[in-house]
């Protein structure tokens, strides 16, 4: 009804279901747009997808079930990585702190320093858990005490000893160690 404005339609981990019956008759027309189908549930009206409306999923790469993707779905969509370490999401946690908290940019330091330890771009520390207005200091502990640590704790599953490098404190003095080394460096 409305052709000159644009419709989207955002299926947040759109890989947690089965997309060929969450999806229905849908599947097949996202991939022929241009063509009409009879729905199961009235057969006299013809059904098209709208070139105006946009289906955006997300998925978290880090979700083992990712690999499960198939070919067909594959196909049908666009993919578009977004990691922590990469445009336009690596400067985005600064940048909000600086605005927003900038008493607290030290947290993009940690952050970064935790996915550096952690050496997997598709399991890392992303910004959300830290884009909040009424963050402090005390809610960066509670988020990282709980949020971020029995993250790490599911990734480090045999292998608990790890935790001990991603402790905030601990995190936060290598930091320090590292912006002193630098300042060093400079004189």
């Amino acid at each position: 009804e409305n052709p000159d404005s644009k419709f989207v339609l955002l299926v947040d981990e759109i890989n947690r279901g089965n997309v060929a019956k969450v999806f229905g008759e849908l599947y097949f027309l996202l991939e022929y747009r241009d063509e009409g189908i009879n729905l199961q549930y009235d057969r006299d009206t013809k059904f098209k997808l709208p070139k105006n409306l946009w289906i955006i999923g997300t998925m978290n790469t880090a979700d083992r079930s990712i690999a499960l993707i198939d070919s067909a779905l594959r196909r049908r969509f666009y993919f578009c990585p977004f990691f922590p370490d990469e445009q336009p999401v690596e400067p985005l946690l600064r940048r909000w702190l600086w605005k927003n908290k900038p008493h607290l940019e030290w947290v993009a330091d940690v952050v970064r320093e935790a996915n550096e330890r952690l050496g997997d771009r598709h399991g890392a520390i992303g910004p959300s858990y830290f884009l909040r207005d009424d963050l402090t200091a005390s809610w960066v502990e509670t988020i990282w005490k709980h949020a971020i640590l029995p993250y790490l704790a599911e990734q480090f599953f045999g292998e608990e000893e790890r935790l001990d490098e991603f402790d905030l404190t601990t995190l936060r003095k290598a930091i320090s160690q590292t912006s002193e080394i630098t300042a060093d460096e400079a004189n």
